[in-house]
Order: structure tokens, then sequence, then C-alpha cells
């Protein structure tokens, strides 16, 4: 919203729509296949990206690391999912999909093609190419804005001492 008015701006409404759409769809997909988003992201992951220690998967998805912990020994638990330690640095564990994994992260992805050409119905070609245009500049525009720019409003810096 513009500054003390709570008013909502177009850019406004346009960063909330876009945020709220993007949550509501992962998480309607989660629901749609019975299973948390996280515990989605996680095996999608490993699937992905083969054996992954559990440091780089909290840091790629954005979880804390009792999350992650927790949702690799409940995979483990049911047979999708093997560990170890990391035998360069055995302060780190990895983790990968066993075959059952493998099957069901297969499965999930078919599920999830088929869901998106459900949720794409009705929307153009064009209409698609018209949003990743506007993403791509909008990634663009995210690179080129420097941390110090006028635009960097920090009210709550750690590193400024109280007077």
């Amino acid at each position: 919203m513009a500054e003390g008015s709570g008013v909502e701006t177009p850019e406004d409404r346009f960063f909330r729509e876009l945020g709220g759409a993007y949550a509501e769809i992962r998480q309607a997909f989660a629901q749609h296949v019975g299973m948390s988003a996280p515990r989605l992201q996680v095996l999608m992951r490993l699937w992905w990206n083969g054996e992954t220690s559990h440091s780089d998967l909290r840091q790629a998805l954005s979880l804390d690391g009792a999350s992650v912990t927790r949702l690799i020994k409940e995979f483990e638990a049911e047979g999708m999912v093997s560990r170890r330690l990391d035998p360069a640095d055995n302060r780190y564990t990895l983790a990968r999909l066993t075959p059952a994994g493998e099957r069901a992260a297969a499965d999930l992805e078919r599920s999830h093609q088929a869901y998106q050409v459900r949720l794409l119905d009705g929307v153009t070609a064009q209409e698609q190419e018209i949003v990743l245009g506007a993403l791509q500049r909008l990634c663009t525009n995210v690179a080129r804005i420097e941390p110090d720019s006028p635009t960097a409003v920090r009210p709550y810096r750690s590193d400024r001492k109280s007077r």
C-alpha cells in the first residue's frame, strides 16, 4: 500500500496477486496429491538433484534443519529415502531416494504435469507468453536494483547503535 495512505497501489495489487496465486497453486497441488507442501518439495528436490545433504535441502527449500531431518526420517521409515554420512565430511548427512521413492516421485511428476494442463485450461499460449515475458522482466529488474539504492529503506538495521 502507498505509504501512510491505506490505499492499495496498482503495484501493491500486482505483487499481492502474484504471490497469492503462486501460494494457492502450490498448496492446491499438495492437497490434490494428499501430501504437505514441504514433503512434496523434499521428495521432488531429491528426485531432481539426486543425493543431497540435509544442509543443502534446508537452504534450497528455506526449511529449518529440524523440519528437514523430521521429513527425511519419515521418508526413511516409509522406505522412500535412505541416509548416510557424507564420506567427505561426516558432519553432514546425505539423503537419496530409494527405488520406491523414485517411483513415487515419478508418479508425482506425471500428476503435476496433468495438473498444470488443467490449470492452464482457457489460458492461451499468447497469454502464457505475456506472463512469462513479464516474469523475465521482473527478474531482470531485480538483478539491476542495487542493494543500497535510494529505494532500499532499512529502518530496522541491526548494526545501528541506539542513541
